[in-house]
């Protein structure tokens, strides 16, 4: 059955004013004046989230889909529950946990495009806040968590015992590979980034400029490997509190359609200042920042409709800021039937008032929010 929008659509390039026509799929564009003044844009794709509305990708099932539905009402019609370190046995948990949902899908709710595997292949030198059951990534934990059929993108810090051949097995099973939580120098990013792409898979950074070394002038470091990559990807949470906005700048500059926004949103996302937990660690949150007791930045909650306004703070145009929140990540993981309003892509809409607040939120041409 057609249905229709009006409004701004906001394209790849620029804003028209018109009507998108879609059943499941977008099937015109059409334009005209006279339309309502609300923004149409791609539904936004989060390819790295923990947690939110109470609930935490690692407590199974029922709280993958309490999350996922959380994160649908700001605008995320795609979404990645990502695991934190934790024993082994209680990763491949989580994971087969994502993948049933996976299979039968979220009633009312977004695409669960599969898992992000972020922990426990990270460096114990930099956790951040991730608990401290960081294992090496072996051939047999690597097949174990191909086996699940679920993981879409992986963690690794490259400088650990067995990541190169990780890194490798993980890049020919298609699953793209992050380099992160690591104290890896530009010499050794550059190494996996060739090494990732040579065994014909996609590289990313995760959550770029955190719980990874600096940029300094004699000491480049991994970010720096990462930016000035034609090919190398990068996540970036960009809740001003992880990156300053002339950081975020500065990345969007250099890497273009190669960066990508997430929120790495944990289980208090949604909820009051207070006492929470990420991964079995007490944290607090408080204005808008979670911390654990020592300080550490304790991922976030953020959500991606936050995220595209604070880029439009920033000084990015409403065309640019959808990218990416939508269409930078699709590109990453390489969903080429959403991510743009386009014809014969997915009808996968998110809705903003005149204060870019979300309205309206669409999947597979059903209205959800």
């Amino acid at each position: 059955m057609m249905a229709h929008l009006e409004g701004r659509i906001v394209l790849r390039d620029r804003i028209v004013s018109g009507r998108v026509d879609f059943d499941s799929h977008i099937r015109e564009i059409v334009p005209q004046s006279g339309v309502p003044e609300r923004y149409i844009l791609p539904g936004f794709i989060d390819g790295h989230v923990h947690g939110g509305g109470g609930a935490d990708t690692m407590d199974g099932v029922a709280a993958i889909e309490t999350l996922s539905r959380f994160h649908l009402g700001h605008g995320t019609t795609t979404i990645l529950p990502t695991t934190i370190t934790a024993p082994w046995a209680e990763v491949m948990d989580a994971l087969r946990a994502v993948a049933e949902v996976c299979e039968r899908g979220v009633e009312g709710g977004p695409r669960i495009h599969g898992a992000h595997l972020e922990g426990p292949f990270v460096s114990p030198h930099k956790l951040g806040a991730q608990p401290p059951f960081n294992i090496e990534p072996t051939a047999e934990r690597v097949a174990e968590a191909v086996a699940t059929g679920c993981v879409r993108v992986v963690t690794i810090a490259p400088e650990l015992d067995h990541a190169p051949t990780a890194m490798k097995a993980f890049a020919q099973a298609g699953v793209r590979v992050s380099l992160g939580h690591t104290t890896t120098d530009f010499e050794g990013a550059e190494r996996a980034i060739c090494l990732v792409c040579a065994a014909g898979g996609t590289v990313g950074g995760t959550h770029l400029f955190n719980a990874m070394s600096a940029i300094e002038g004699r000491r480049p470091g991994p970010v720096t490997a990462l930016m000035c990559s034609d090919v190398a990807y990068g996540e970036m949470i960009f809740d001003t509190h992880h990156v300053h906005p002339a950081s975020f700048r500065l990345a969007e500059r250099m890497m273009g359609q190669r960066l990508l926004f997430v929120t790495d949103a944990m289980r208090g996302t949604g909820e009051a200042d207070g006492p929470s937990q990420l991964g079995g660690q007490d944290v607090m949150i408080r204005n808008g920042v979670v911390r654990l007791p020592d300080g550490t930045l304790a991922g976030s909650i953020l959500t991606l409709d936050q995220a595209l306004r604070n880029a439009l703070d920033a000084g990015m145009s409403l065309p640019k800021a959808a990218r990416l929140v939508s269409t930078n990540a699709a590109a990453y993981l390489g969903l080429q039937d959403r991510g743009a309003i386009a014809p014969d892509l997915l009808a996968d809409f998110t809705v903003l008032d005149d204060r870019f607040q979300v309205s309206e939120v669409w999947v597979n041409g059903e209205r959800r929010v």
